[in-house]
């Protein structure tokens, strides 16, 4: 079993793939580098185990096992470990258990304490970097040139993407205020605002909100003007308000010329969101803004989040659970339940801004969690594109990355405060999955996309998710020292492929309107349980659908070879058909031609008597032709009657005033019959 297949790269390649002084630095922490006769025991049953050697190297922990031909090494890079634990001994060893940020399991048995105790030692250490230089996109080095890496951070243009929707116009444009981060260190550098809005009225809202993230535009409808803003918590407590981020909010509800008011909507529960309120922050009171309507969703807070993941982890790892204790530990665990929420708060946003015509403004506490996960959803019910393969990754560096979103502290990329962990970019893809079961037409892309995408958060492997803002990024030149993930997917597309997509359908058009009733969600079995072995079939649904379509476009390229090669044949035989028309229209053409009367034989010159078929109509003239080659048979076969019949009636024949002499009047010269001299 791989747990991650792209990291697999041969053992003896692998100084080739670290910068010397991070490799030696990272092996200082390795207390002990190779641990013979390791058993490596199957989590679905422990009467499968296998032998082999454990190698700890500066990034992966790598099992190689032996005496089977059939054996995979298993890698794990050490990013992805999420935590070590070590248990009690047990009679064939000492267990040591790594428990994966990708919701795999590994469970070592090492014959001797020590070996135990220095290997949960460095692992420790290696899957906690103290700084970000430790990670391993920093010291991964594919054999790529700088132009191929400054390409791969290329593929993607954000510009591009607000110029798809209608950006800029008359009502928004870009505002440089940002350029240097200094309105807001956690915003990119390009935001859109209305052109309506003053430098003054940016800097007064920056400073009335939490963070500094003032409102600005997230997704733009240029069919009705409607857009879905996003910001922070305002620090209103119980009576501030602010003139300044009062204008602002006028001015956005102001740039949508078919709606009156705007909607503001707040993610928080109303109590969480009152509870803040005595900490100098809050929400805005609709007696201070002009013309618009509040709305509470009640999402929880990360901390929630963290620990019903947690409950929801739990209960994947039980080993044969009954049916009563999974759906109670799922039930327990209010996973669904926030899915559902979320997917709710998106829903609502979606239909004020394609049926009501109506724009939002989103924010949570600080403006970097609840409100990702909304305006990203919604974005997806709204607009067909970012249901595509590089519509997602677009959406995903949109709003994700280049808005702030804290990937380092809610991913533990480093060692910190766990507190500071949550899994809120997991419920996203989960909602994005969650809407693929509804719809399964309606995306071009597969779950396997989206497990690589959340593989690639983790993992460290490449760039685009390293730090918790743009700012840190540029700070940390990442575009000159790692690589971007973006161009690595979509050069594995055909594996990301829907083979049930269906672009042209009229449902996958426009707006999608999911059923949030609680039978509707699932639990995602491919996320959380892929790496037991016991739980999946010999081949997914997946799989079966992409083998079909891959025998259907072979099939396909078949019959259109086949219909070439009919189309050629066509070709051919209706050549033959036109040269064998030309010959039959030449020989009619010989027929039709005006009679020259020098040219005419005599009548002596046919024996019996030939009439002239010079003055027959075109079907006397064929009979008068069957006649002629009759008479030559006859000639040379006295023994035939169809020439006799032929003759019979060739003489029945009549053309309009000039008829056929009759039998009588006809006589051959030569006849017994014929003239005085007849005996």
């Amino acid at each position: 079993m791989i747990i991650y297949d792209i990291t697999a790269f041969p053992k003896e390649n692998l100084v080739k793939l670290h910068a010397p002084e991070v490799w030696w630095s990272e092996m200082e922490h390795i207390r002990m580098p190779k641990v013979e006769h390791v058993r490596l025991v199957d989590r679905s049953s422990s009467r499968r185990t296998q032998v082999g050697t454990l190698y700890l190297t500066a990034t992966h922990t790598i099992f190689v096992g032996k005496g089977s031909e059939d054996r995979n090494d298993l890698w794990v890079l050490h990013s992805l470990v999420c935590n070590v634990v070590k248990h009690k001994a047990s009679q064939s060893g000492y267990p040591l258990l790594i428990i994966c940020k990708n919701f795999q399991v590994i469970r070592f048995i090492i014959p001797q304490e020590s070996d135990c105790h220095d290997v949960y030692i460095s692992l420790s250490r290696l899957s906690r970097p103290e700084k970000y230089e430790e990670l391993y996109c920093f010291s991964f080095n594919p054999n790529v040139d700088k132009a191929e890496r400054e390409h791969s951070w290329d593929f993607l243009d954000l510009k591009a993407e607000y110029s798809r929707m209608g950006l800029p116009n008359k009502l928004w444009h870009v505002n440089p205020i940002n350029r240097e981060y200094r309105v807001c260190d956690t915003y990119p550098a390009d935001l859109f605002v209305p052109k309506s809005v003053t430098l003054p009225v940016i800097v007064g809202s920056s400073k009335f909100r939490s963070r500094g993230r003032f409102p600005t535009l997230s997704y733009y409808c240029k069919e009705n003007h409607a857009t879905i803003c996003r910001s922070s918590q305002p620090l209103s407590g119980f009576s501030a308000r602010c003139l300044e981020d009062e204008q602002m909010l006028q001015a956005i509800m102001k740039s949508n010329p078919g709606s009156r008011f705007m909607y503001v909507v707040d993610t928080r529960p109303k109590l969480n969101a009152m509870a803040n309120r005595a900490a100098g922050k809050g929400y805005e009171n609709e007696d201070n803004y002009c013309n618009i309507k509040f709305q509470f969703i009640g999402i929880e807070n990360i901390h929630v989040m963290r620990n019903s993941q947690q409950k929801l982890i739990e209960v994947s790892a039980l080993h044969s659970p009954s049916m009563g204790e999974f759906l109670t530990g799922l039930e327990n665990s209010d996973w669904l339940r926030h899915i559902k929420s979320i997917m709710e708060a998106g829903l609502f946003i979606s239909k004020a801004v394609a049926e009501e015509g109506v724009s939002v403004l989103v924010h949570c506490s600080d403006g970097w969690d609840r409100t990702a996960q909304v305006c990203s959803v919604a974005s997806v019910l709204l607009d067909p594109y970012y249901r595509t393969l590089k519509g997602l990754m677009v959406l995903i560096e949109k709003d994700w990355v280049s808005f702030g979103h804290m990937f380092s502290h809610r991913c533990g990329h480093l060692i910190g405060e766990a507190k500071e962990v949550s899994p809120v970019i997991d419920q996203f893809l989960e909602c994005v999955w969650q809407l693929m079961e509804q719809f399964p037409c309606a995306f071009e892309y597969n779950e396997k996309f989206l497990i690589s995408i959340h593989i690639h958060i983790y993992s460290c492997h490449y760039g685009n998710f390293i730090c918790n803002s743009q700012k840190e990024r540029k700070d940390l030149c990442i575009k000159e020292k790692a690589h971007s993930v973006w161009l690595h997917l979509w050069e594995k597309k055909l594996d990301f492929m829907n083979p049930l997509f269906k672009p042209d359908q009229s449902q996958n058009q426009g707006l999608l309107r999911p059923s949030t009733a609680p039978y509707c969600f699932k639990y995602w079995r491919r996320l959380y349980n892929r790496f037991d072995r016991e739980l999946h079939p010999r081949q997914s649904e997946l799989d079966c659908l992409m083998t079909v379509k891959e025998e259907t476009q072979k099939l396909e390229e078949e019959l259109a070879l086949y219909e070439q090669k009919m189309a050629v044949l066509d070709k051919e035989r209706a050549k033959t058909l036109y040269m064998q028309k030309g010959v039959l229209d030449s020989k009619q053409a010989l027929w039709s031609l005006p009679l020259d009367t020098s040219l005419a034989n005599t009548p002596q010159d046919y024996i019996g008597g030939a009439p002239n078929v010079f003055t027959l109509q075109q079907g006397e003239r064929e009979s008068a032709e069957l006649c002629l080659f009759g008479d030559q048979t006859k000639s040379s076969d006295a023994d035939n009657s169809d020439q006799e019949s032929g003759v019979a009636d060739f003489s029945s024949h009549s053309s309009g005033e000039e008829s056929l002499p009759s039998e009588d009047s006809v006589k051959d010269p030569d006849s017994d019959e014929t003239g005085p001299n007849r005996a």
